[in-house]
């Protein structure tokens, strides 16, 4: 057992060793697998923190946005926390997406576009030139992807 002791990540365990013993290549990208905390506000995550990257000596640059500058959030007077985005800075990979944090009340549920991004190498600019709903909290989302490579348009 790896990572999280999460109900979603032996899920994925269970399909892959029945991939597998249907001598189909079942795998567990284990680096995609979320986090999350189910309190009010919800913290999630998926990949890597800053701890681990300074850790690692991986060149990094940050992105966030906060829920207050969001306007769905606001009209719903439920603005607190913020969306950031860790991703590659520099190299063959860059913009490459290593990280995702969230902490809002629907954080568990928009973690999923950042599993999403990280299990196919999406870039932040990828997520950044999506169209995302307006106006939804998952525009925050967008924007903090938008932050990391230097295009942020609201804040």
């Amino acid at each position: 057992v790896r990572k999280h002791g999460a109900a979603h990540k032996a899920e994925e365990e269970g399909i892959a060793i029945a991939e597998q013993l249907a001598g189909l290549g079942g795998h567990v990208n284990y680096d995609a697998i979320p986090g999350v905390i189910y309190t009010h506000p919800e913290v999630a995550s998926v990949g890597k923190t800053e701890e681990q990257l300074k850790g690692e000596g991986v060149a990094y640059k940050v992105g966030t946005f906060p829920f207050m500058a969001n306007s769905r959030a606001r009209a719903m007077a439920d603005a607190d926390g913020l969306v950031k985005f860790l991703i590659q800075d520099g190299g063959a990979h860059d913009g490459m997406v290593l990280g995702i944090h969230i902490i809002a009340s629907n954080a568990g549920e928009m973690i999923a576009e950042g599993v999403l991004a990280m299990e196919y190498g999406a870039s932040a600019e990828d997520i950044g030139r999506t169209c995302h709903a307006h106006p939804t909290m998952s525009e925050a989302f967008k924007e903090a992807a938008m932050s990391a490579y230097g295009k942020p348009i609201h804040f």
